[in-house]
């Protein structure tokens, strides 16, 4: 069936304003989404804080069982966080490390992972090591097997990068983590939402996830999928009386569930939107959004490449973030030119992906990344402006 981008178009008032190829850094949310958060602060405004969310706790679970269905995983492996960063950091440093512990990463990691695996390097003598690519960009799966060994204690990577249209092996890194039985932690922040996932497939450990981006939500919320395997031997960092029971003076039982990584309190207006964005994202179908993302990513490179850009998307699989660069023209002034003509993009630069734009020798690079509701029109408006350069 032929995706309805005209509904798509008519359900998200932000296409009728501007040219939104900005969705690796916050999409434009659908009107449910928008309408569910308002509504409901409208409703706590009148009746309360604890009284409102009291009356909604239905609907607020139910938001656990859609970010279960999006992941493949069930309600207990879920944690409602404020956004993709906050999970992250949830599990990594409830990890134990010492002097030696080795930390494997991907050349594309994301600047916030790499920094938390510096400080704690710094903090315990463990070892950071990033992975070299193969001929196509992705992450090196035979490298990877070959650097595993008794003194690994994680394997962190992102599945998508900030800075291209990469995906990385996650399914294949995942396979030799379990193998290996080495904790696998997934930043799924730039995939979540325009491909489709499954945390069986990917045999990951615990993988963090944003709303604002590709899931089409509310700033400020995300969600954890954290394994029971992983969960049951981890105590995090930080506990309150939401992540963990004072059942004595002395005494305090951590939750069993993934809620030990939450904190009690919750912008629940932004939770429920995020569960509308979950459900909406899930009413259209993961493999179908996938498919469209995909394929206008696909004619975007073309297009770009006919128009005399360079595109700098490497990888064997690619998805709907698109980087390029202009020959004479800085991607910041490209982006200003844009935006003076109501298309929104980004700029990539060394300081939020440190380990690729070191090892390719990377200017800063223009961003525009599609999502389903983007048309091959706005496409064309794009390259028109980029022809102009």
């Amino acid at each position: 069936m032929a995706f309805d981008v005209e509904r798509a178009r008519r359900e998200t008032p932000g296409c009728a304003e501007v040219v939104h190829l900005n969705n690796a850094g916050s999409a434009l949310p659908p009107s449910v989404v928008t309408d569910t958060v308002v509504d409901y602060l409208r409703h706590e405004a009148l009746t309360g804080g604890y009284e409102a969310i009291a009356e909604a706790s239905d609907r607020f679970d139910a938001v656990y069982a859609s970010a279960a269905r999006l992941v493949g995983a069930g309600p207990d492996d879920i944690a409602l966080t404020d956004n993709a960063t906050r999970s992250w950091q949830a599990v990594f440093y409830a990890l134990p490390f010492g002097p030696g512990d080795r930390i494997l990463t991907s050349r594309a990691e994301y600047a916030s992972n790499a920094i938390a695996f510096l400080q704690v390097a710094k903090r315990t003598g463990a070892v950071v090591e990033v992975i070299g690519d193969d001929e196509s960009g992705q992450l090196d799966v035979e490298e990877l097997r070959r650097r595993v060994g008794g003194d690994v204690k994680l394997i962190a990577v992102s599945h998508v990068p900030t800075q291209g249209g990469l995906v990385n092996p996650a399914e294949e890194i995942g396979a030799i983590a379990e193998a290996a039985g080495i904790p696998f932690l997934l930043d799924a922040c730039q995939s979540a939402g325009q491909l489709d996932l499954d945390v069986s497939r990917l045999k990951c450990d615990a993988l963090s996830v944003t709303g604002r981006k590709y899931l089409r939500g509310p700033r400020g919320t995300g969600f954890l999928y954290a394994h029971p395997r992983l969960r049951e031997r981890l105590e995090p960092a930080m506990l309150d009386l939401h992540s963990a029971s004072w059942t004595s003076p002395a005494e305090y039982v951590v939750d069993p569930t993934a809620k030990r990584f939450e904190v009690w309190e919750k912008d629940f207006a932004a939770v429920l939107g995020l569960g509308a964005a979950i459900d909406y994202a899930l009413e259209w179908g993961l493999p179908a959004i996938e498919t469209r993302v995909t394929s206008l990513a696909a004619t975007l490179r073309e297009r770009l490449t006919e128009a005399g850009a360079r595109v700098r998307d490497i990888g064997a699989r690619q998805c709907g973030i698109v980087t390029f660069t202009v020959e004479g023209t800085p991607a910041k002034e490209i982006k200003a030119r844009l935006a003076e003509a109501g298309i929104n993009t980004s700029v990539s630069s060394r300081p939020s992906a440190q380990y690729d734009f070191t090892a390719r020798g990377l200017p800063d690079l223009l961003r525009a990344s599609v999502h389903y509701y983007n048309t091959e029109d706005e496409i064309d408006l794009l390259v028109r402006q980029i022809e102009k350069l």
